[in-house]
């Protein structure tokens, strides 16, 4: 991504310290927006049995929205965590192209700002539960954000750059993402933006490379060069991304959000999703967001 194209604001939703045990154990975790973890003491994972990601002391994690992972204690496990909501209506979320799980060793610069969002925002913890399918829900996120009011814009504004801070941490990762890293061309950015401010329209390839003044497979060659992925794949990925999205955080039926994610049929869209997720819409919403 062009330093100049970042168009990402993050607000914050939760953040506390907390010790956790072994009823800390959930699975196919998947929420619109972003964790971020700092283990101070005993072990956990993220992972599954056949992909494990260990929680660790003296590290820190990073777990950018719809990113799908598990949550899972065998014992003892004491963590400072934040939840920040990503908003990018018109550019590329920060971490679409890398939806991994980040883990970097943690630095005491890193525990002062955790606990200075925690001092600076009190009372945004999560309360008595941790289980994610009872706070990804629309109307929690909703009062999540307006407590965001409730404290000076001194400290807000502090808070949006005491997260920035440590969101700016794992980019600078000793393994970045060797498509991030290219400067990718106007004519690229451009069909990206196109694409995601468009995802109901009915987006072609040749579309796509006339807007760019550009031959049909020269233009599918240089956008998989830059991003990865071929058009219409990424095309079908970022309508993927969006319907997880309104399925939770609003109560749109089925059927209107393939509609709104430029899907042709309900059945089309139902079968994409879950060769997309491994879930079938339906399945997905009602283990993830039941408004």
């Amino acid at each position: 991504m062009n330093n100049t194209e970042f168009k990402s604001t993050f607000s914050l939703l939760n953040a506390d310290y907390i010790k956790l045990n072994k009823n800390w154990n959930y699975h196919h975790v998947i929420s619109p927006f972003y964790r971020l973890y700092l283990i101070d003491d005993g072990h956990g994972s993220l992972g599954s049995d056949d992909d494990d990601l260990i929680l660790e002391k003296g590290f820190m994690y990073l777990i950018p929205s719809f990113t799908l992972c598990n949550h899972h204690c065998q014992s003892f496990l004491s963590q400072y965590y934040i939840h920040v909501l990503e908003q990018n209506r018109d550019g590329q979320p920060l971490f679409s192209a890398d939806r991994r799980v980040h883990k970097i060793e943690s630095n005491e610069a890193d525990h002062k700002i955790f606990q200075r969002i925690l001092k600076l925002n009190p009372g945004r913890g999560l309360g008595k539960s941790e289980n994610p399918k009872d706070y990804d829900r629309p109307p929690t996120l909703d009062l999540f954000q307006q407590r965001n009011n409730l404290i000076s814009l001194g400290s807000y504004i502090e808070t949006k750059g005491l997260i920035l801070q440590l969101i700016a941490r794992f980019l600078n990762d000793d393994k970045p993402n060797s498509v991030e890293t290219k400067k990718i061309p106007s004519k690229i950015l451009d069909a990206i933006h196109y694409i995601q401010t468009n995802l109901q329209a009915n987006i072609t390839v040749e579309h796509l490379a006339e807007r760019a003044h550009q031959n049909t497979n020269y233009f599918s060659r240089i956008f998989l060069n830059y991003t990865g992925e071929r058009p219409l794949a990424y095309l079908q990925k970022k309508r993927i991304e969006r319907a997880q999205y309104l399925m939770l955080t609003t109560s749109l039926p089925l059927s209107e959000i393939a509609i709104e994610t430029g899907f042709e049929s309900l059945s089309y869209f139902s079968r994409m999703f879950k060769k997309t997720t491994g879930l079938t819409p339906t399945h997905y919403k009602l283990n993830n967001s039941i408004v």
